[in-house]
């Protein structure tokens, strides 16, 4: 409602990638665009379905693990995040079909059908921002859907059996999607990271890739969006030693757990190694937050741990 009372209009979405924690609000924006219901309007939309960056080739991935999945028993329960990931590709294809009946332009400035660092023409003015897309590269594109057939070609056979411990097995080990990652600077020089789900190696890659690193393979930003919530999955000690800021997010919903304690400890310390007092914005308290005040003391370490409020939707920083 903040929105739609500072003018009601959303000049771009953005959608990272496919994931159901991320799709599943615009698509109830989207069904409330087209009933004529929805508070505020959108101008355009970015967004790379799993079709495009994934399934675009004659191998069938999607429709190859659905029948993976189709021969193992109770396959919701041992398999939740293969049938999670599984179950949102409809969504982002429905969601591309609403932009399409509304006309709103979709991935629009890229030179191909997919919103990329090699699609960019470079970086990007909106307004007072200047916005440089970092990630997905086609080389991590082109690595995801590799890992995909070989994922599938080790486990379509032995999982035919229907046996439900490989199917769990199977669960943990499979790829993960490509996020939509974006470098952002405004005109007064405060710069941004905004990561997705992405791993902080195709980060890095990406930032190399787009000249932003600096001589010796760093960048600083202002404010750093933790990939994946804070997923101990997708960083490491080294990677927040290179890529550093003065302020982080993570994002989650109080649940699972993230930010992960291993990368909160991470983060702290490298920023403790290298003299940088930081601060850290959470949506929620977890058992992780709760550990981390205990283990390192605030004044210690240099930094801050800052918690939203629950009596507020959302998180506002200030960069000044």
């Amino acid at each position: 409602m903040q929105i739609a009372a500072a003018g009601g209009r959303l000049e771009r979405v953005i959608l990272s990638h496919v994931d159901g924690d991320h799709i599943v609000g615009l698509l109830s924006l989207f069904s409330e665009l087209r009933a004529n219901t929805a508070p505020i309007a959108v101008d355009e939309l970015w967004h790379n379905s799993f079709a495009k960056t994934i399934d675009d080739g004659p191998n069938n991935i999607a429709s190859r693990v659905q029948t993976m999945l189709a021969n193992v028993a109770g396959a919701n329960m041992v398999m939740g995040a293969t049938t999670d990931e599984l179950n949102t590709i409809p969504d982002g294809n429905k969601l591309r079909q609403d932009a399409l009946v509304l006309g709103i332009p979709f991935n629009n400035g890229m030179t191909g059908e997919l919103v990329s660092l090699d699609t960019s023409p470079g970086p990007l003015t909106w307004g007072n921002l200047t916005v440089t897309v970092v990630g997905p590269t086609t080389t991590n594109l082109n690595n995801l859907k590799a890992d995909w057939l070989t994922w599938l070609e080790d486990h379509e056979g032995p999982l035919a059996t229907g046996d439900p411990f490989l199917a769990a097995m199977a669960d943990q080990s499979k790829p993960n999607l490509s996020s939509i990652m974006l470098h952002v600077a405004d005109d007064t020089g405060k710069t941004a990271l905004f990561t997705g789900d992405g791993r902080g190696d195709h980060l890095l890659q990406g930032l190399g890739q787009a000249n932003l690193l600096s001589a010796n393979g760093t960048l600083h930003v202002n404010l750093f969006k933790l990939p994946h919530h804070g997923s101990d999955r997708n960083v490491t000690k080294t990677f927040f030693k290179k890529v550093t800021a003065d302020e982080y997010i993570a994002s989650a919903n109080g649940k699972d757990g993230n930010p992960d304690y291993s990368t909160l400890n991470w983060l702290i310390a490298a920023a403790s190694e290298q003299g940088r007092p930081i601060t850290i914005h959470v949506t929620n308290t977890t058992q992780s937050t709760d550990n981390i005040l205990a283990d390192f003391d605030e004044t210690t370490f240099g930094y801050k741990l800052k918690v939203r409020p629950s009596n507020q939707s959302a998180i506002t920083l200030t960069l000044s």
